[in-house]
């Protein structure tokens, strides 16, 4: 993955909507340009020649990334266009795509994938919120009440989660510098590990929260990038991580099409075990993660504190 987009993102950043003029993508666009997020344009083959809510309308991706020099696409489309939608993307020479939709076929995210990474472009999604920075710009449906800058580099599988984290932090005083939700989808772009490099070298962020949940491997990978990069000789940054469904029943489904743990694979022990030891502090509940973050953050002393307990 390609994360240097990710880093450049602010509320300069032209930003165009894929899916603009229906019901969900003309709402949202509303929303992300009321909270300052620069939305230069929409994408409707129906509507081009058009404006919706003083967006200009667009034909296709080619056209909007020309008129605006664009090179970020949020596609609010139903699962079954998400594909069409990312393909169009691409052959505009679009480098991030965000795709909320749940429910992505999967053989059309493997093909989203391949055609990414060939493209050398990013995909955030399926089953995403979307992600911000908070205080400059959001893709997708982030609640306002949840962006709070701050120091915190958040990644998260679950909106609700995610959403309720951000407002606590919130109201601690505390923020994040990025947001990224991956989505719970089983097949999808960007996973925990690929962020990695990102919030280690993003000078806004000095800590990094992970909220997963049982179920696949994305938790205990991000465990095995950390390692890597202790042995390559970074500096890590602290790790808060959040791990849900510590009750889930094997074989279950707990909401995520990727929550699924079987036998001792993608168990909350078996996550906590190698976060624990890659260096990360493990939570059960919010309330915890919440009271760990504002200790360490919220005194003058925190960035020392928090450099010791990353080592």
């Amino acid at each position: 993955m390609n994360s240097s987009i990710l880093a450049q993102l602010s509320r300069h950043t032209p930003v165009i909507v894929q899916g603009a003029t229906g019901r969900t993508g003309s709402a949202h666009l509303r929303r992300m340009r009321d909270y300052g997020t620069n939305i230069a344009g929409g994408v409707s083959p129906r509507a081009a020649g058009t404006s919706i809510e003083g967006v200009p309308v667009f034909a296709d991706c080619r056209a909007a990334a020309a008129a605006t020099g664009s090179e970020v696409s949020l596609a609010m489309v139903p699962p079954r266009d998400v594909l069409a939608a990312a393909e169009d993307a691409l052959a505009a020479g679009i480098r991030l795509i965000v795709t909320p939709a749940e429910g992505v076929p999967v053989h059309d995210a493997l093909r989203i994938g391949r055609m990414v990474r060939a493209a050398g472009a990013t995909w955030v999604g399926a089953s995403t919120p979307g992600l911000a920075v908070p205080g400059e710009m959001k893709l997708g449906f982030l609640p306002d009440v949840s962006l709070k800058p701050g120091p915190l580099g958040v990644m998260s599988k679950s909106g609700t989660l995610s959403y309720e984290t951000g407002y606590r932090l919130a109201q601690t005083g505390l923020g994040a510098s990025i947001w990224i939700g991956v989505g719970g989808d089983a097949v999808k772009g960007v996973r925990f590990p690929d962020l990695l490099d990102l919030f280690l070298h993003d000078e806004r962020t000095r800590g990094i929260v992970l909220i997963g949940e049982v179920g696949g491997s994305e938790e205990e990978d991000f465990a095995e990038a950390m390692q890597r990069a202790r042995s390559d000789g970074k500096l890590l940054k602290p790790v808060y991580a959040l791990v849900a469904g510590r009750g889930a029943k094997e074989g279950v489904n707990m909401g995520h099409a990727g929550a699924l743990t079987f036998g001792n694979a993608g168990t909350f022990a078996s996550k906590q075990a190698r976060l624990t030891a890659a260096g990360a502090r493990v939570f059960a509940t919010i309330e915890e993660l919440i009271a760990a973050c504002g200790q360490d953050f919220s005194q003058p002393s925190s960035p020392g504190r928090a450099k010791r307990e990353s080592r």
